[in-house]
């Protein structure tokens, strides 16, 4: 069978500031909403812009830095995969459908909101070390870019 690919990548805005819990077992789940905007121009040759609205969820340590590092408005890179899960509605009977982004890396780019300065924030991505970045503060090898 050919190899497929399920690889999103989106660059937008937060709409509102993500929803941080746990599941039963202790794992961190976050949840937001990314805009994407597309300028084009219409049949009279005028100008339109549209707003795409995507569900983004994150898990452990990624739900964690985006619960203390994103708030809406901010402006994040997002790398994942698009998944679709169906349930039966429990008042009536109806099959009801979720798409969603299931972020395995991202990037927080512009401005930081306290103070202006220029910030690039922490990047993560789920297939890294946990154990580099454990919350010691101490500098280990991989922190050493040389």
């Amino acid at each position: 069978m050919p190899k497929s690919v399920n690889k999103v990548i989106l660059v937008g805005n937060v709409g509102k500031d993500p929803e941080v819990r746990y599941s039963q077992s202790g794992t961190p789940v976050a949840n937001f909403s990314l805009a994407t905007n597309e300028r084009f121009k219409d049949r009279n040759s005028e100008w339109q812009e549209r707003t795409e609205w995507h569900n983004i969820v994150a898990w452990q340590r990624l739900a964690e830095i985006v619960g203390e590092y994103v708030a809406k408005g901010s402006k994040l890179y997002v790398e994942g995969k698009i998944q679709t899960s169906s349930w039966e509605d429990r008042q009536s009977g109806e099959r009801k459908y979720r798409t969603e982004i299931v972020a395995r890396d991202l990037l927080l780019l512009g401005a930081r909101e306290n103070g202006g300065h220029d910030h690039q924030g922490p990047t993560h991505n789920e297939n890294e070390d946990q154990s580099s970045h454990a919350g010691s503060g101490e500098i280990v090898d991989q922190d050493i870019p040389f």
